[in-house]
């Protein structure tokens, strides 16, 4: 968390400074591989280096896309900010209630209830069983599946169980909304509806940060955009900017 008292961050929701991240990759997926690899003295494995120096702060209310090609570090960022992963080395500080749309539905228990799922998840992303039960009628119905929310979510097709996922997350009380990919769920019109909520969140000053392959609605959505490759921050500055060096 960051500490308020530290008066030239007291006005920054995020802080991202110098993160190192590496991942082991296996090269064998067998006993008979590994001691094939052994006699022949192949690498059994090697080292990635995800992250190798980011750095970055993003103020309050501010809407950001991580921005890069696959295996640039923008997802394995996006976890570090929500604390799925820790940095090897460096430090990540937060201000404030944090809310992933990163692995939805990570909460839920496929031999519970839609119904009982929601309060699961909602206390998981933080939420109080008070705050969950003035909210409930709104994820049901944004969820658009009533009918189906006393029944057990392992019956649920991936598109119902995405959707009531989706707004359990955009109706907690948060302050930083962290998105990704989330908003190939469901159909257009749902879609549609979930840019227009992430938008009134937005437009009531909470701090956004998208990782997106859709880059028309990354740079009308967001205002700022970091563009990482190979694990480094190349380019830091107007999301319209960032698509454009993305699209060189």
């Amino acid at each position: 968390m960051l500490k308020t008292s530290d008066p030239v961050r007291t006005s920054s929701r995020i802080v991202v400074e110098d993160i190192h991240k590496d991942f082991t990759l296996r090269h064998t997926h067998s006993i008979k591989e590994t001691f094939v690899a052994a006699l022949r003295r192949r690498p059994l494995s090697t080292r990635f280096h995800a992250l190798d120096g980011v750095s970055f702060d993003i103020g309050e209310g501010e809407a950001v896309a991580l921005l890069g090609f696959n295996g640039s570090g923008k997802s394995t960022t996006l976890k570090m900010i929500s604390g799925v992963l820790r940095p090897d080395s460096g430090q990540v500080l937060t201000r404030g209630r944090v809310a992933g749309l990163i692995e939805v539905g990570a909460g839920f228990h496929p031999d519970l209830s839609g119904r009982e799922n929601i309060f699961l998840n909602a206390a998981i992303l933080g939420m109080s069983k008070k705050e969950t039960e003035q909210r409930f009628d709104d994820i049901v119905a944004f969820s658009e599946i009533e009918q189906f929310i006393d029944t057990e979510v392992k019956h649920y097709s991936s598109g119902m169980f995405l959707r009531l996922a989706f707004s359990v997350a955009i109706h907690t009380e948060v302050d930083i909304l962290l998105i990704d990919e989330i908003l190939s769920v469901g159909d257009e019109p749902f879609q549609q509806k979930c840019l227009a909520r992430i938008r009134e969140l937005h437009a009531a000053g909470k701090t956004l940060v998208v990782v997106s392959h859709d880059l028309n609605m990354v740079s009308d959505l967001c205002e700022r955009g970091i563009l990482l490759r190979n694990g480094r921050v190349e380019f830091d500055g107007p999301s319209k900017e960032a698509v454009a060096l993305m699209r060189a």
